[in-house]
Parts: C-alpha cells; sequence; structure tokens
C-alpha cells in the first residue's frame, strides 16, 4: 500500500541538467562558429560560458538526485564538442591553418585525444578514485587551447613565432589528456564539512 504522504518526484526536474548541458552544448557550438567568423574573443567567452555550465550541471543532478545514464551520456557528447573540437577549430582558424599540414595533424591530435580522453573517463566512472583525474580533464585543456588564442590575439604582435606555439601548445595539450599523470579534481573536498577552532 503506497503511503499517501509521499509524492513521486515530478518529471520535469530531469529537464534542468540537462537544460545546463544544453547550454553548454550551444555556447560550444557558438564558439565554432564565432572562430569561423574570426571573433576570437567571443570564442573564448563562449569557451568559458560552457566550462561554467559544464561544472553546474553535475552539480545540479546530484542535488535534485535525478543523475541518469542518459545525463552521463549526453553531459560527455557536450563536452566532445564543446571541449574537444571547439578548441582545435579555434586555434586552428586563429594560427594553425597557417602551418599547412603540421597546423591540422596538431588539431586533429588534440580533437582525437579529447574523444579518448572522455571515452577512458566513461569507462572508469565508479571505480576510479574520485579525488584524482587520469589525465588532464578536457575543459583544462579547452581553457589552456583558448587562453592562448585570446591572449595572442590581443596582446600579442604578429609574428611566426605564434603560429609554432600554437603547434606545440595544442599538441602538449592533447598528449597531457590521454597522459597517466594525476590530477586532484577537488572532488574530495567537503566544504560543509566542520573544521576545528585552532587557537
Amino acid at each position: 500500500m503506497k503511503n499517501p504522504s509521499s509524492k513521486p518526484r515530478r518529471r520535469g526536474i530531469y529537464f534542468l541538467p540537462n537544460l545546463l548541458t544544453t547550454g553548454a552544448l550551444c555556447s560550444g557550438f557558438f564558439a565554432i562558429v564565432a572562430a569561423t567568423q574570426n571573433w576570437f574573443d567571443w570564442a573564448a567567452y563562449a569557451i568559458l560560458l560552457s566550462m561554467l555550465l559544464d561544472g553546474i550541471d553535475g552539480r545540479v543532478a546530484r542535488w535534485t538526485n535525478t543523475q541518469s545514464d542518459f545525463g552521463a551520456e549526453y553531459d560527455s557528447l557536450s563536452d566532445m564538442v564543446s571541449f574537444g573540437v571547439a578548441p582545435a577549430l579555434i586555434i586552428f582558424e586563429f594560427a594553425l591553418n597557417q602551418m599547412g599540414k603540421v597546423g591540422w595533424v596538431a588539431a586533429f591530435i588534440y580533437t582525437a585525444a579529447a574523444a579518448l580522453r572522455l571515452a577512458r573517463f566513461n569507462t572508469q566512472v565508479g571505480i576510479a578514485d574520485k579525488r584524482y583525474f587520469q589525465g588532464l580533464a578536457s575543459p583544462s585543456a579547452a581553457a589552456i587551447v583558448t587562453f592562448y588564442v585570446w591572449v595572442a590575439d590581443r596582446y600579442l604582435p604578429e609574428h611566426a613565432s605564434i603560429n609554432v606555439i600554437a603547434v606545440l601548445l595544442t599538441i602538449m595539450a592533447g598528449v597531457l589528456m590521454v597522459s597517466n599523470i594525476r590530477y586532484h579534481s577537488f572532488k574530495g573536498f567537503d566544504f560543509r564539512a566542520r573544521v576545528p577552532f585552532v587557537g
């Protein structure tokens, strides 16, 4: 017999984290469009917005107890666009397209590394130590690449060395994503826990 005081969770609440994920995906898509128009400032801002929304959607899902396999897969696909494809195209449009085959190979290495990083993360959910990431997280790699473009576009004079640095930075970010280096995820910190006062 059902408890009359218990109310089933409204299905509509599941749309909230997925709506945030859609916002992150939209920002990533806009970053690609902005890069094709040479709006590198806007492209960088869009990636930053994607990072913020990506950080919020998972927390909202946990707070509202609406985690789902669908949401996890959707989040990964959004991450691939926003932190895999978009940063590679941004830096390609900014500098790598002037480096010939080396440029597009570097952009592809980054994109493929982001896909491999996300696939490895998905297969380790539930078994990996949540306090650490194995390999650089894709949002962090995206931040490295797009921040370089933003700084170079705004403050650095045009010089061939900018393109060379772009190639090396793009490949380095890709290699760090698929490396076995462990990075602290900060998920182990309990900010609500009581901290003893030491006088």
